[in-house]
């Protein structure tokens, strides 16, 4: 995916898969996103967490697209054996 073909707006959808869970060791909520190396972000609260990733996401994408590094193309769920 090239960066020029992505724009987000303020209701723009994450298609990213997010995987969300508890840290005991950090107390707080971690949210992963498995396509995006390095992407990830926590909170106090699930909703907290995943709303800080959505904008790691995004910021993810668009440093990406500025390096001119490859951006994933969603694929949605991702299959684990």
């Amino acid at each position: 995916m090239s960066f020029s073909s992505i724009s987000w707006g303020v209701n723009s959808m994450i298609r990213y898969e997010v995987i969300i869970y508890w840290s005991n060791e950090d107390h707080a909520f971690i949210a992963e996103v498995p396509e995006l190396p390095g992407c990830a972000a926590d909170g106090k609260t699930y909703q907290e967490a995943l709303t800080n990733v959505e904008v790691v996401i995004h910021e993810w994408v668009e440093t990406a697209g500025l390096l001119g590094r490859t951006i994933p193309e969603p694929r949605g769920r991702l299959m684990y054996a």
